[in-house]
């Protein structure tokens, strides 16, 4: 039935976005040992090796050639976005951002999906869109205040900006080629183009060695084995029975679980402003998507 799969597509999309926001703990821890590309890199590469077995058992069955090169075609788009998309992030993350802080600024991406809709497909954008964009900003400005209460917006940020719209290329990416190849293929595809493109690039600009690696080892693992080999199959898998619009909904909590994880497992602390911005955020990215004539809930 409709609604089972509706639900089941939820529940997929939520595990994603508890996973996701932990994973900003995992990403700060490792990015005192790794480079960004290092990082991203072994993590990704990670990802696709983890799913060979749940492929080997689940899809077994050969494609032909024409399914290939669409496959091929599109894990090379989504691999390459979600490449840039990643390496802004942890960037950010490794200039310095606190982990809850990261995930609010990512989370704008689910305010920024129904504005590229507009943009790139022409789809009407409620007024309710801007209002949410509207709150997204003004969280985001307390966000960036310091004690002191002056606008401080570094580098670290500003990746994380520009990786939040990347963020929302991906999503789009996915909506439009996950109904027409396999999921599961799809995801272990665009981790291996993701993987070999940041290696490449820390070969040339980053030094990896044996021990930061192995120090590393725990971040790695989660950050590859559950944030990218489960959850980014579990998004690949909810994506295909819920509307993008229902799928950012759900994603705005990954910038909650971040802030927690960075709270209880870092000991981390933010000003009231901070948490006060923190709220504007979260209520511009769920207002952003509650637009009237929309089948807005998973039932």
């Amino acid at each position: 039935m409709k609604s089972s799969r509706q639900f089941r597509a939820t529940c997929l999309l939520l595990l994603t976005a508890v996973i996701w926001g932990l994973a900003f703990v995992a990403q700060e821890v490792g990015a005192a040992y790794l480079g960004t590309f290092s990082f991203n890199g072994i993590r990704f590469l990670m990802g696709a090796v983890s799913l060979l077995p749940v492929i080997l058992l689940f899809e077994r069955e050969k494609i032909n050639r024409l399914g290939f090169r669409k496959l091929c075609g599109s894990s090379l788009l989504a691999g390459t976005v979600l490449f840039l998309a990643s390496a802004l992030q942890q960037y950010g993350v490794q200039l310095g951002t606190p982990a809850g802080k990261a995930g609010f600024i990512t989370g704008l991406y689910t305010v920024i999906v129904p504005i590229l809709s507009l943009i790139l497909f022409r789809r009407r954008t409620h007024v309710l869109v801007w209002a949410g964009a509207v709150l997204a900003v003004g969280g985001l400005l307390l966000l960036n205040l310091d004690e002191h209460f002056n606008l401080v917006i570094g580098i670290g940020e500003c990746c994380l900006i520009a990786g939040s719209v990347m963020w929302a290329v991906h999503i789009l990416v996915i909506d439009r080629f996950v109904e027409s190849v396999s999921p599961l293929k799809f995801s272990m595809g665009q981790f291996l183009v993701c993987g070999a493109e940041s290696l490449l690039c820390a070969l040339m600009w980053e030094s990896m060695t044996l021990p930061a690696i192995k120090a590393a080892a725990v971040p790695l693992f989660y950050g590859g084995v559950m944030s990218v080999g489960v959850a980014y199959t579990c998004q690949a898998l909810g994506q295909k029975d819920s509307d993008p619009t229902v799928a950012a909904i759900v994603f705005s909590m990954e910038s909650v679980f971040s802030v927690i994880g960075g709270v209880l497992i870092l000991h981390a602390h933010m000003a009231w402003h901070a948490y006060l911005g923190c709220a504007l955020i979260f209520a511009g990215i769920v207002i952003a998507q509650f637009t009237p004539g929309k089948n807005n809930v998973a039932a």
